[in-house]
């Protein structure tokens, strides 16, 4: 009541002051940079907002999202309730901000739709404004209405205003307060709309804060009543600015309760309203795009950007909307960390570089290079505002340039192998082959909308249920096999005997370590090679026929076979004079000095061949990653363990490494933290890889030499950290290091592997510890995910102790809580001392928790035997009765005290639950009752009811289905009697 008198007092603008400007200018001329400042100084400087800096597109210990697609991610910590109360952000109450927001990949995906229209982007800015418990409606919708209508000067009769109609189902009225605000405001009564849940009420999750809305609409047209078109998803009348009103909390089971302090969230898309102040109907008209547009076609072979639609035939300005939608993209997610990758975000910005590069080449017909050359352009556009931009520029153009260039040459040779294939189909009826499909997208990182992108062209489809049985068989593989489990082609000792009697000379794989630093990147050299010799999986062959599966022996190969712990390297050749068709490499084994790749042959291969080798850098790098990453982590456990603490084996993949070690017991919180400080030291500190192969007599003479228990070659191959090999051979270094006797890939410097974060150490039989660990960006989510989770259970703890739940069904949502929380902490990747240290908290307040709900339960139970024996003078020998509770826990508790209070009585307690039509049985009987066992009783009263019972002779529990609870408690004790009376 007290908001609806006080708006007769605002004294920001009112109807009065609306009509006085009713006609105003609308700045049509505005630059995009001045109407976000325009924006953020309204705010700032007239209300009193705080301007906070926009927060990476990457979430901050958030796996829910792969990227921030809301203004309102970085402030969730306020709106649950978990931030840290000696942060800054605590201390929030008005709030502005420009963010930077993606949406692509996961619930929120607009990627498929950029380039079909004039509105639909993977990245845009979001404007917003925030109260965290400060002002609410009132003031919200006034300060919208003033910045839109005299600020900006937007006429007042092209904008609608939609607001929360109620929801019968959810027991929700109609938002009538927001109505009458906008009323007082000066909105027509026709232009204000109401719609229900699914357009004007926002919620956070599936549980969480949440409210209504309300959302101010744009009329591109003018000149008439467009209320129908409001939310009817029309190009012509368009959502501008949502005001979310969070006063509720969407609970556990669904219902709402009010917030102790209500919020406001507002976001207004800036590219939407740059180009209603522009007088645009395509956002890529405006000046936020028109640049890049421009230099897109300065590189490009075609004419300049027309604005068509696909429905005209406007491929290329498809293509133009495309490229600089996914420039803007590509150059902000790389400048806050997130790469193109093989997984999560990384896979999702993959594919929306590789999306680019193909228009720029096949439609655009830019030269190589120009995708990236667009970076400064982008950075002009946004970089005063996001500084970080201008900082990052050169590696974004670096990163893009050099997976442009892996990409152009996979879409080289995938072009050629799909124009092959078709060639070879005798019609275009024909399905294209589901096995090539997925050889593209296995090999060669094509994704499968690519594949289907390209053959729509020719009219073609792919086999869909042949490629969705190849996808599901290979994932089936990956999880079910281990590491290096896959069928090898191996060579059988025949074999190998007639290859040594043939005198064929043992592959050279040297060239696995010849790699280099350059410009601070790793460069593998090329490799060339001649086939010596084929293996049908039987016996030495000359020649391997199309689709034969063979393993390949080669005079030299830069490829890393399995051995050592390291997982082999990835990747495929091509044959000399057939460059266009792709032989995948599937595992690369060693046996007998010859190092065989297997294959299925996509043409025909013979001994003598030339082909050139592959390598699949990335997952050589990630590998090498870890090696080294292993290394530090073997000597760090034995400084601060000692040198009792041997290796017991290990395994290094590309996503992980593992480590297992002789420990008397698991490690603590404190040595965990030890051990994570003393990695983090060594990385930072940049220390130098240094390799040599040498006698292995002199090898063994090296000063705290770490070995395991395998046959080493000889020569054999030292790996030490800071202290040059020579050095450590000469017995004079200076301070103890890391030295071992390794036959595996290797960084040549620490710092590459960025950050060390053990995940999960446990104890795999007594003695033997199994240490899991990530590297480099999954240590650094690792880390923020044990952030979260802390504060998470930190606010928890608070709630905890700052009140004692009065009833059993509040304690019930806390222990619940505490599961959930337990759940999440027990199996998201952290840091291993974090997870023990929250799961040691956890079980404190779980056991707290369960300690209340014991006590309340008693309590209950008490109460309902004393109502039970109040109706009932005394208890008869069967005595059957039904009492309201919905936990059994209490109604078990029930019979107990009855059966104490009349030891010779057969008791059987019934609670109807009537929102379900479940029926609660618990029964307890006499111990000397030979006629009736407790068991016997509940299962056949469930059993009737069609439930299911068990428990022993004395006492026993079940559930049934039965809305007549007469007829229950009826048949229960006709049960009871004829069984005792026998």
């Amino acid at each position: 009541m007290y908001r609806l008198l006080s708006r007769r007092l605002w004294p920001l603008s009112g109807p009065h002051c609306l009509r006085q400007s009713a006609s105003p200018r609308l700045l049509s001329g505005l630059p995009a940079a001045q109407v976000r400042s325009t924006f953020l100084d309204f705010f700032t400087e007239k209300h009193g907002h705080l301007l906070v800096p926009s927060s990476p597109v990457r979430p901050r210990g958030d796996p829910s999202l792969l990227f921030v697609n809301a203004g309102m991610n970085q402030f969730k910590p306020i709106f649950l309730g978990t931030v840290d109360p000696r942060s800054d952000m605590a201390s929030y109450r008005r709030v502005v901000n420009s963010q930077k927001c993606v949406r692509a990949g996961g619930k929120h995906n607009d990627l498929d739709d950029v380039g079909q229209d004039g509105y639909h982007h993977t990245f845009f800015e979001m404007l917003g404004s925030w109260s965290f418990g400060d002002y609410f409606k009132e003031e919200a919708c006034r300060m919208a209405w003033s910045l839109l209508t005299e600020h900006y000067g937007i006429p007042v009769d092209r904008l609608y205003v939609s607001y929360f109609g109620g929801d019968a189902a959810s027991g929700l009225p109609a938002d009538e307060e927001t109505r009458l605000i906008w009323l007082d405001v000066g909105v027509p009564p026709a232009r204000l709309r109401p719609f229900g849940m699914k357009d004007n009420f926002w919620e956070m999750g599936e549980s969480g804060p949440c409210g209504p809305c309300t959302e101010i609409h744009y009329d591109h047209v003018g000149g008439r009543d467009a209320a129908t078109l409001v939310n009817a998803d029309s190009p012509e009348v368009v959502e501008i600015w949502n005001l979310v009103f969070m006063q509720y909390n969407r609970e556990a089971d669904r219902s709402l309760r009010l917030l102790p302090r209500f919020s406001v969230d507002t976001g207004l898309g800036l590219e939407r309203l740059v180009s209603v102040l522009q007088g645009k109907t395509s956002n890529y008209d405006t000046d936020l795009f028109t640049p890049l547009l421009h230099a897109i076609h300065q590189r490009s072979g075609v004419r300049p950007y027309g604005g068509g639609t696909k429905a005209d035939g406007g491929q290329v300005d498809l293509a133009y909307r495309v490229v600089a939608d996914h420039i803007r993209t590509l150059t902000v997610c790389i400048a806050d960390g997130v790469h193109p990758g093989m997984s999560g975000a990384e896979l999702v910005l993959r594919r929306i570089l590789r999306r680019a590069v193909r228009f720029c080449v096949e439609v655009l017909q830019t030269p190589q290079g120009a995708l990236a050359s667009l970076v400064p352009t982008v950075t002009h556009l946004l970089g005063d505002t996001y500084p970080e931009l201008h900082r990052e520029q050169d590696r974004v153009i670096d990163v893009i340039n050099e997976n442009e260039e892996q990409f152009l040459s996979s879409l080289q040779q995938g072009s050629r192998l799909i124009r092959r294939t078709l060639s070879r189909m005798e019609s275009k009826q024909e399905v294209f082959p589901a096995s090539v499909a997925w050889s593209l997208h296995r090999d060669l990182g094509f994704p499968l909308d690519l594949v289907d992108l390209m053959l729509e062209e020719s009219g073609v489809r792919v086999d869909a249920q042949e490629l969705q049985r190849l996808t599901a068989e290979n994932q089936k593989v990956s999880s079910d096999l281990p590491a290096g489990a896959e069928s090898q082609q191996t060579l059988d000792v025949v074999s190998l005997a007639e290859l040594q009697r043939l005198g064929v000379p043992h592959s050279d794989d040297s060239l696995k370590y010849s790699y280099q630093l350059e410009h601070d990147r790793y460069a593998f050299p090329p490799c060339r090679a001649s086939v010596l010799a084929l293996y049908d999986g039987g016996a030495l062959v000359s020649e391997v026929r199309e689709s034969q599966r063979c393993g390949v022996v080669l005079d030299r190969t830069c490829f890393y076979s399995e051995q050592g712990g390291q997982s082999h390297d990835r990747g495929y050749f091509t044959r000399d004079g057939l460059q266009d068709v792709v032989y995948p490499v599937g595992t690369v084994v060693k046996a007998g000095g010859y190092v065989v790749h297997q294959v299925i042959a996509a043409d025909s291969l013979q001994v003598g061949d030339t082909v050139q080798l592959h390598l699949d850098q990335a997952h050589r790098l990630s590998c090498m990653v870890k090696h080294t990453a292993t290394h530090v982590l073997n000597f760090a456990l034995r400084k601060l363990l000692g040198p009792s603490t041997q290796q017991r084996g290990s395994h290094v993949s590309a996503d992980r490494l593992r480590f297992d070690c002789s420990v008397k017991g698991s490690l603590s919180v404190s040595q965990l933290q030890q051990l994570d400080e003393f990695i983090s030291n060594i990385i930072s500190e940049n220390q130098a890889v240094h390799s040599q192969e040498v006698p292995l007599q002199a090898a063994r003479s090296i000063a705290g030499l770490r070995t395991v228990d395998e046959v080493y070659p000889d020569p054999v191959r030292v790996v030490s950290l800071e202290v040059p090999v020579s050095e450590l051979l000469d017995g004079q270094p200076a301070r103890e290091t890391s030295v071992e006797l390794c036959c595996g890939t290797h960084l040549l410097r620490t710092a590459d592997i960025q950050d060390l974060v053990i995940t999960s150490e446990r104890q795999m039989v007594r003695g033997i510890s199994r240490i899991i660990a990530v590297t480099g960006r999954e240590a650094t989510q690792a880390r923020e995910a044990g952030h979260v989770l802390s504060e998470e259970v930190d606010s928890l703890s608070v709630r905890f102790s700052d009140s004692t739940p009065s009833t059993i069904e509040a304690t019930r949502r806390l222990v619940k809580e505490v599961g959930v929380l337990s759940d999440a902490v027990d199996n998201t990747p952290i840091p291993q001392w974090q997870r023990k240290e929250l799961q040691a908290h956890l079980k404190a307040l779980q056991r707290s928790a369960n300690t209340r709900n014991r006590k309340l339960e008693a309590k209950e139970a008490t109460a309902k035997a004393r109502e039970v024996l109040e109706k009932r003078e005394e208890l008869k020998d069967v005595f059957v009765d039904h009492v309201e509770t919905d936990s059994l826990s209490v109604l078990m508790k029930t019979v107990n005290q009855l059966s104490s209070t009349a030891p010779l009585s057969h008791v059987m307690l019934l609670a109807p639950q009537r929102d379900s039509g479940k029926l609660f049985c618990a029964c307890q009987v006499p111990k000397d009752s030979p006629a009736l066992a407790a068991s016997d009783w509940a299962v056949a009263v469930c059993h009737h009811f069609s439930g299911s019972a068990g428990g022993s002779a004395l006492v026993a529990k079940g559930t049934g289905n039965c809305s007549d609870v007469a007829e229950a408690l009826r048949w229960a004790e006709d049960f009871a009697r004829r069984r005792t009376q026998r």
